[in-house]
């Protein structure tokens, strides 16, 4: 038993979360500026997928990290062309594609040293300039485009909705946009609105602070 006013462990944040996940719900711990012990921690308690928002810093801690057996990374952040040579082939899954540029280097690394990953296309659904993210009009020519090329697999969308808006409609808005290509999963909901996304049916959620609590 946690005793009141004790922090909450991160194996106690994780068991958390779990509890109240659907099977169906795969949720990817973001460790960005996490030092390495607390994705060791996090492991230990069960997690094997994780986030890393920044290439170099996900490289070192793979590096680390190489010896835990069954760890997935995502990678979660926007993305630079000269950052993917970082990324193959250790990273299964990236969750930020969003021009036709970086799916082609995707390709290549991901192609030149035979493997194959994950790839979702984010969707700018609210507009945002500072924001990247395909917008929806360019979603089904990019799904299209990346389809074809070896070494990437299309498994669907994500998003993260203008904080200073309802996230729901945007959840069921990239829903309905998943539907319409035919795709399967849904990377939508951090740890502000993850139950939010959960019902509108997010196939993975991305928590940060949930996991991890505040970095101060």
């Amino acid at each position: 038993m946690i005793a009141s006013g004790e922090p909450l462990t991160i194996a106690a944040r994780v068991a958390a979360v779990r509890s109240r996940l659907p099977a169906s719900v795969t949720l990817v711990a973001v460790s960005k500026l996490q030092p390495q012990e607390a994705i060791r921690e996090a492991y230990a308690a069960g997690q094997r997928h994780f986030g890393e928002n920044y290439a170099q810093e996900w490289r070192a801690k793979a590096d680390a990290l190489a010896d835990l057996p069954d760890l997935t990374w995502h990678f979660v952040g926007g993305l630079q062309t000269n950052k993917v040579k970082y990324l193959a082939p250790r990273a299964a899954w990236v969750h930020t594609l969003d021009r036709e540029e970086l799916a082609r280097e995707l390709a290549k690394r991901f192609s030149a040293v035979g493997a194959t990953v994950r790839v979702l296309v984010e969707v700018n659904l609210g507009g945002e300039q500072q924001k990247s993210g395909c917008a929806p009009e360019r979603v089904e020519p990019l799904v299209a485009l990346a389809r074809q090329l070896p070494g990437l697999e299309v498994a669907g969308l994500m998003c993260i909705p203008p904080p200073d808006e309802a996230p729901r409609p945007h959840f069921a808005r990239l829903r309905a946009l998943r539907d319409q290509l035919g795709l399967r999963e849904l990377s939508m909901g951090m740890s502000a609105d993850w139950p939010i996304a959960v019902e509108e049916g997010a196939t993975l959620i991305r928590l940060g602070t949930a996991i991890f609590g505040s970095r101060g």
